[in-house]
């Protein structure tokens, strides 16, 4: 836990971010940059928000099962503060602002849609800041659980 003075604080430097790279592995074990962009409540390209979903790792190990400790959170400001530290010298934190999530069965596929489901966190957890090295990548997520139709072909009618 780093603890801020506020003198510290008179001094910072806040700078916000529409994106942020991330270094993932390949299939081969090859180093790829991701681009994962946020541009919060501003439009993109003249049409809606665009606030991508990230893989964000909570824990080691096998936590919240097949998420393997990631939880898809989407992001709604990178942004980066530099401070001085007690030697005078800067200290830059990369961090993120993101609306959260929370797994559903314990992170274990749902035996109806064969999916691993999160759902939103409640409002009192909703949004948190996490370090940007805590991002493992982007996440493609399906926002809804599609209903299956009377004709039972998956179609919504």
């Amino acid at each position: 836990m780093t603890y801020i003075l506020d003198e510290q604080l008179h001094a910072m430097e806040l700078c916000i971010y529409h994106g942020i790279k991330v270094q993932v592995k390949g299939l081969e074990g090859e180093l790829i940059s991701q681009m994962c962009l946020c541009t919060g409540s501003q439009s993109w390209r003249r049409g809606d928000q665009w606030n991508d979903w990230v893989w964000v790792k909570q824990c080691p190990g096998r936590c919240y099962g097949a998420l393997n400790g990631r939880l898809p959170w989407q992001l709604q400001r990178p942004f980066k503060i530099k401070l001085l530290n007690e030697d005078v010298a800067f200290v830059v934190y990369w961090l993120a602002l993101a609306l959260t999530t929370i797994p559903e069965n314990s992170g274990n596929l749902d035996p109806v849609s064969k999916y691993v489901q999160a759902r939103e966190a409640p409002a009192a957890i909703a949004l948190q800041v996490s370090s940007v090295g805590k991002i493992v990548g982007c996440a493609h997520v399906i926002p809804e659980i599609a209903t299956i139709s009377e004709t039972g072909d998956g179609r919504n009618d």
